[in-house]
């Protein structure tokens, strides 16, 4: 029988590094990928550190690996989002989890994050984190440089970080980036997490 691979991530933008984990997933088992969403009164909560919208996210993993992995928009979190805490203790943290798995066919399955903290909550959340290793390049330095060259027409030092097929994609959706570049980060950190401050309370 075969063994599911879930892989809870932010990709904002997807980088190098989300393509290796991937692929690398992809030998070994069937690979659902689950980009968080933020959701208030049904419309989706982007924010200067989560810009990019879940079809764009989903846009990015299948312009690399087509139909070859699932995306899913299941790891939704619903405002408000303190009801979501503190993990464990909050039955809506046990229904996220629910709701991930609800789409997951395999019977057998394990669950991959670089972060030590999160791959304990992934232990607790009984979801068998496999051990890893944070690869180098982050989103967040890329979004940094993305933000960067908007504001000051600086170089696209970010491009060799982010498979060429979404560098496209960002291209194409340059609006995204010029909207938030300007803007103060309307996001805030609870328990290690962040979470958009609109829909937080």
């Amino acid at each position: 029988m075969s063994t599911a691979a879930i892989y809870l991530a932010h990709l904002n933008p997807m980088t190098r590094a989300h393509e290796s984990i991937i692929s690398t997933l992809k030998c070994d088992y069937n690979v659902y990928v689950f980009p968080v969403r933020f959701v208030k009164d049904g419309r989706e909560i982007n924010t200067k550190s989560f810009p990019f919208s879940f079809e764009l996210r989903k846009s990015m993993v299948e312009s690399v690996f087509r139909d070859s992995v699932t995306v899913l928009p299941d790891y939704t979190f619903y405002a408000p989002y303190a009801r979501y805490l503190p993990p464990l203790l909050s039955s809506r943290s046990w229904e996220l989890r629910n709701q991930i798995m609800s789409q997951v066919k395999e019977e057998k399955f394990v669950s991959y994050t670089g972060d030590k903290a999160e791959r304990l909550m992934l232990k607790v959340y009984r979801l068998n984190p496999l051990k890893a290793v944070r690869l180098e390049i982050s989103a967040s330095t890329v979004k940094e440089e993305l933000y960067r060259q908007a504001v000051e027409g600086d170089d696209e030092a970010w491009r060799d970080k982010v498979p060429e097929q979404v560098t496209d994609i960002i291209k194409k959706n340059w609006d995204v980036i010029d909207k938030f570049a300007r803007m103060e980060d309307g996001t805030m950190r609870r328990v290690g997490m962040k979470f958009p401050k609109e829909g937080y309370k």
